[in-house]
């Protein structure tokens, strides 16, 4: 569950302008908050079967997302090769420099 957790979230900082105010509020109080179905339910007054599905459609558009535009996979593959590349250079006499450029490379994103 922390997993799947983890990766909406990931999904979520990714394509949250894209999700509808409800679809945002919904998943902000289900997995930023830690709030049940019942306790989105009461505060939304809706069914917790609405929230249950509001959430998995929610879930299912940011999948949907990420396998067409694959930003958060770019963005962690970005990631590992800078840590490679910081590993790889770690006490040659051009790390200052390259880790310079490192930086302002990630700092693209």
């Amino acid at each position: 569950m922390l997993e799947k957790t983890t990766r909406i979230n990931l999904l979520y900082d990714f394509y949250e302008p894209m999700l509808t105010e409800k679809q945002r509020t919904v998943l902000e109080l289900y997995y930023h908050e830690d709030w049940s179905l019942g306790e989105i339910a009461d505060h939304l007054s809706i069914s917790r079967q609405a929230v249950y599905e509001a959430v998995k459609r929610s879930q299912s558009a940011l999948e949907e997302w990420e396998s067409m535009l694959q930003l958060a996979e770019k963005h962690q593959r970005r990631t590992e090769l800078l840590k490679s590349v910081r590993a790889a250079i770690a006490g040659t006499p051009v790390e200052k420099e390259v880790t310079h450029l490192l930086k302002q490379l990630a700092e693209l994103e």
